[in-house]
């Protein structure tokens, strides 16, 4: 095989020029993005109000504006237990500072790092230092707010204008393939959008059950504003691996600081733990898995990958991004390779998996029917 170092170094020239585009483009790649891939969930909604004989235009509005009451339902049904938090923050607060206090003077009795380390002195200083950065704090949000909100307005009309041009979009980019592939890279384009669809859908089934099972958990334990707490866990788990973590973090710490009870921030832990377990081998498989099909390997990658061009946003939007760029290598011969690495190659193994998780759910389901 003769190794072509033109060609190599075009290849390397090409993805440091499209790192360098997608981080400097970052905020309008970000809401097209997002638009896109809302216009992937929201185009079976669209296609229902057409037949109805409802026009492009006004049934593209009616599915945007059902999101948006949608999601501000949402918002106004945890308003209340957000409210009660925010209420009890400064007492909240104290507590985070006295624990950690305490954590510092037991390492420094032990390690000495400074010596006639109070502990007012040391919950004084943080209180000061906390209070100083509080207004730095409070004029980055208002700066990212306005950020924000530019970014929502843009990802509104991006998805309005997705869902109205579809057709024309569609057709456009298939003048850039011959004539005689066209039908083939318009079954491509459907599959990319399936691929979107079914993961978009599959994430707000399974957080909806995830909140669900953290919030009931949360309720029998006995913490305060269970539903924020376990929805926020299960919103954060779109994040893989990282996002399951911090959300069990955030009620541990509120447990532990508002209970004075270390078994409280252990059942908690054990209720996510448990939760996310089930949904790793039971639900996510069946619910998410099945549209995604990619490896571990690329979950992670595209996981860190996403962290350093985009940050949070990254994190969520990459891996779906991955599945649908798998589903383009997988049409063209030159890029079969990139889908195999992709894609999944454990398919026995995950197989053997399943069949074992089936067999214990079959016993379980007859112990309860004896």
């Amino acid at each position: 095989m003769n190794l072509s170092f033109q060609k190599l170094f075009y290849a390397i020239a090409t993805i440091f020029l499209l790192f360098a585009i997608l981080v400097f483009a970052k905020p309008i790649l970000i809401s097209l993005s997002i638009a896109l891939l809302i216009s992937f969930i929201l185009l079976p909604v669209v296609k229902k109000f057409e037949k109805w004989k409802v026009g492009k235009i006004f049934a593209a509005f009616l599915s945007i504006f059902a999101m948006i009451l949608i999601i501000a339902g949402t918002i106004f049904f945890f308003s209340t237990q957000i409210i009660n938090v925010a209420q009890e923050f400064t007492h909240f607060q104290d507590k985070i500072i006295l624990a950690f206090a305490d954590v510092t003077l037991f390492i420094n009795n032990h390690v000495s790092f400074m010596e006639n380390l109070e502990k007012d002195e040391l919950f004084n200083r943080m209180k000061v230092w906390l209070t100083d950065s509080t207004g730095f704090l409070v004029s980055k949000t208002f700066s990212n707010t306005a950020t924000f909100m530019a970014g929502l307005l843009a990802t509104i009309v991006f998805t309005f204008l997705f869902l109205i041009y579809r057709n024309g979009l569609t057709e456009a980019f298939l003048t850039f393939s011959p004539e005689n592939k066209r039908e083939r890279v318009l079954k491509m384009f459907k599959s990319v959008q399936q691929v979107g669809q079914k993961y978009l859908f599959g994430m707000v089934i399974l957080t909806v059950i995830i909140g669900l099972a953290n919030s009931l958990g949360l309720l029998i334990i006995g913490i305060d504003n269970p539903f924020l707490f376990g929805f926020l866990g299960a919103a954060l788990a779109i994040i893989p691996y990282i996002g399951t973590i911090m959300g069990a973090i955030i009620p541990m710490i509120f447990a532990f600081v508002s209970y004075d009870s270390i078994w409280m921030a252990v059942a908690v832990a054990i209720l996510f733990w448990a939760v996310q377990l089930i949904s790793d081998n039971f639900l996510t498989p069946r619910i998410v898995g099945g549209s995604l099909k990619i490896n571990a390997l690329t979950a992670i990658l595209s996981l860190f990958i996403g962290a350093a061009v985009w940050g949070l946003a990254g994190m969520v939007l990459f891996l779906p991004f991955a599945a649908m760029l798998k589903v383009v290598c997988e049409e063209y011969e030159e890029l079969k390779p990139i889908a195999l690495i992709i894609g999944e190659k454990n398919i026995e193994e995950s197989d053997g998996q399943e069949q074992f998780l089936s067999r214990w759910w079959e016993k379980i389901k007859k112990t309860f029917s004896k």
